[in-house]
Parts: structure tokens; sequence; C-alpha cells
């Protein structure tokens, strides 16, 4: 168990979440105007350049249409995306030019329910190399992860090898089955996991449901982590959606609460981030308090990803992408929102590779997964420039 945050800046804004951002949400709670999102005012304030308080977001174009139940995102090297259907149990590459959809193939053994599903992907780190996909998924029996090759020679459908699992047995529910991996600055897979549903998995740590987990590209403990032989890197998470490192590869994570707080979380090796003895900010000894919190309806966080200075996040039920702009490990400015109720429900954030000012970013849409309210054309992916 490590200390709280000492920089840690706590935002008050309105919105929180139970489940996948649409259900538990106590009725009739208001946000007081005091706690309209501030600045930390944690002695020493901020420690490096932080930037506008004021942000923009442009939409620059729509890539692609009419996908479904899209969930997780990752880029090939060269800018071609690769998708996943959470229900159809699908990965579908994009041309990042063109947004022309080809089928690469289904993952065997994925079981759709509730929030569960075929969720994150990652490609390797080595895959011009090595050619491999990685996905988080719902089976029968649990959540795992596994890692596929990916030939692209092959007919449309058939492209993706046999799964290899590298990690099984995270808990699985029809709620709380966290879902994203990404790999980190330090080549090694991250995952973040949800408790399903049974809040004292989060803080037992012979569950791998309520936290944050690093490992090896084969799935073993990387040496280092907080417990030797462990894949543990952070507990007492309720549902952790998203995942993303800053330019000084600190790791963020955003997470749902249950009916008062949604959170954003600086990542600490061995960190207990509270859940279920606490949600959002709690001042307790031994527990990590977020960086910012959120109240019901306004956020329901998703993806997040790091750009111009920012963290970007994105809004489920608040429908919304909030910019969250960084000076060190603290927000220097309240976090602004964009595209308000434009796009519907707000699914997956990444950064657009190969950019020469790192400005543009993708953004998921996820109104086909069975809380939106679906329009011709859903569900999509838009390219921003944002600053």
């Amino acid at each position: 168990m490590v200390t709280a945050l000492l920089a840690a800046a706590a935002l008050m804004l309105s919105a929180g979440c139970s489940s996948d951002g649409d259900t538990g949400a106590a009725a009739g709670r208001e946000g007081d105007a005091s706690e309209t999102a501030q600045p930390s005012a944690a002695a020493g304030g901020p420690s490096e350049t932080a930037p506008p308080a004021k942000g923009s977001v442009r939409v620059a174009a729509t890539l692609t249409r009419d996908l479904e139940s899209p969930w997780g995102l990752a880029a090939l090297p060269g800018g071609d995306l690769l998708v996943s259907s959470r229900d159809q149990g699908t990965i579908t590459r994009v041309d990042a030019e063109t947004g022309k959809q080809t089928v690469v193939g289904s993952v065997p053994g994925v079981a759709p329910a509730g929030e569960g599903g075929l969720m994150g992907l990652a490609v390797s780190p080595d895959f011009a190399s090595d050619g491999l996909v990685y996905a988080y998924f719902t089976t029968a029996s649990d959540n795992r992860i596994a890692r596929m090759l990916y030939d692209e020679r092959k007919p449309a459908g058939q492209q993706l090898g046999a799964p290899d699992t590298i990690l099984r047995g995270i808990p699985k529910g029809r709620i709380h089955n966290g879902g994203r991996i990404a790999f980190g600055p330090d080549g090694m897979l991250y995952a973040g996991t949800g408790e399903a549903g049974e809040p004292g998995l989060a803080q037992d740590m012979a569950s791998l449901g309520g936290k944050i987990l690093r490992m090896t590209p084969d799935g073993q403990p990387v040496h280092g982590n907080p417990s030797a032989g462990s894949v543990v890197y952070s507990y007492g998470h309720r549902n952790v959606q998203g995942l993303a490192w800053d330019a000084q590869k600190r790791l963020w994570a955003s997470e749902f609460g249950q009916n008062t707080w949604d959170e954003l979380n600086l990542i600490e090796p061995g960190g207990n981030y509270g859940w279920p003895d606490a949600e959002g900010r709690a001042g307790k000894a031994g527990l990590v308090d977020p960086v910012a919190q959120w109240r019901t309806d306004e956020a329901s966080p998703s993806g997040i990803a790091y750009a111009a200075g920012s963290i970007w996040m994105a809004g489920l039920r608040g429908e919304r992408l909030w910019r969250i702009p960084l000076a060190g490990t603290e927000p220097s400015a309240a976090p602004q929102a964009f595209l308000e109720e434009e796009y519907g429900r707000l699914r997956t954030v990444l950064p657009v590779t190969g950019t020469a000012d790192g400005r543009d970013v993708w953004l998921v849409t996820s109104e086909t997964d069975g809380r939106g309210a679906p329009e011709a054309g859903d569900d999509r992916i838009l390219r921003l420039t944002v600053d």
C-alpha cells in the first residue's frame, strides 16, 4: 500500500456512473454550484509547463460509419486502424485515409453478454516482425487476454490465427468487466479490469478483478511489479475503462464510480484506489485519491488519450469529450467539455500516429451498444484536431 498522491488535484464536476454509464444513478441528485471544477491548490503548484486553460476541438472528418458495437481501437504501423465489435466478436480493419472497412476475422470463444464481449485491442510493439494482435474478451467462464497472428495476405475474414491465451481468470459479470489494454512505454502490456459486480474483489490481492495489471507480452509478471510473481500493478478499482501515458511516461486511468463520483486517476505502482471503501476523494490514509472526479450525468468515463498537453476522456452517459489540461501530476485548469450530445455516447479515444504536432485524435462513438439511440450512420470513427 502506498501513500496518497502528494500533488494530486481534486476537481469536482457533475457526473458519476454505476455500470456502463446508464444505470444505477440516484434519482434527483444535483450538483452544487460550488462543486464546479477548479485547479488544485496543492503546495508547490504545477511543476511542468501547462497547456492553455481553454482548449479547442474541431471535427476534421468522419473516417467511417455503420460500425456495430465498436469498443477497442488500435493503430497498425502505417496508421490503419483495428476496431473490435463487442457484441459480434469481430475485428475490422479501417483504412485511415478512405475509411474502407475490411473484416479481419472473428475471435473464437467470445461470449457477449451485458457489458462483456470483445473489448480492448492492442498491437504488439514488435508487430512488424511478429504480426501479433492482442485482445481482451469475455468467455463463458471468465475474461481473458489472448494474442493472435494477423496475416493480411489471407482472404478477408480469415486473417486471424488461433488465439493464444496469455492470461485467463479475470472475473466476469454482466457489468464491470473492465477491458482496456495497451502497451506502455516500457514495452509491457497493461490491462484495466473490473470487479464484475463483486466489490470485495477490488481489495482481494488474490483476484485479478478491480485491478490494473502489468505483464510481459507473454502474460507473465514483470520484474519490479509491486508483488513478486503477481501481475497486479494497482488495486481498489471499481471498473477501469481507460489507460494512457503522458509525455513523462506517467500512467493515467479512468474508471466508473457507483452513484456519486467517476474518477481520473494517476496510477502509482502498488497504489490502493479505495473501492469499495471509498468512491471519489476520501482523504483517507493509505488510499490514493483521484486527480479529478465527476458527478452523475456528465461523465461515465470510457477511453482516454493524451494529446496536446491534456488528457482527453470519452463520456458514455455524459455524451461528451472532456479535456483535462495537465501541468505535471495535477490539472492546471478546470476540465472543459466538447461535442456535448452531438454524437451520442463516446467510447474510445486514440492519438493519430504519424502526425507532426500530435494534435489529432481518433474518437469512436458508442450508440449501438444497447444503451444508446442510434441514428443513420452510427457508429462512427471521427478524426479530431485538438488543442
